[in-house]
């Protein structure tokens, strides 16, 4: 079985509630892969939802001591009269 998509790390989101990089599935879920499974080697993104996966392209070197991504907050609201 193939992959559904080559998608680069970098255009993929981390999700700090899933504790995983995500990337949108069209059957409206996300692949998903871990930090842990960037350790140790792992190149597939599973959706939980369907059979679909993607091979993610990524150095290994980059993961190998990998702490969780710092999650970046958006603006802050803005009260207005």
């Amino acid at each position: 079985m193939s992959a559904y998509d080559e998608v680069e790390i970098e255009d993929m989101e981390w999700n700090a509630e899933l504790k995983a990089y995500t990337y949108p599935c069209p059957c409206g879920d996300l692949f998903q892969i871990t930090l842990e499974d960037l350790r140790l080697g792992e190149e597939i993104a599973r959706c939980p939802s369907c059979s679909l996966f993607l091979t993610v392209v990524y150095n290994a070197e980059d993961f190998a001591d990998a702490k969780e991504p710092n999650h970046k907050p958006g603006p802050s609201p803005v009260a207005v009269a």
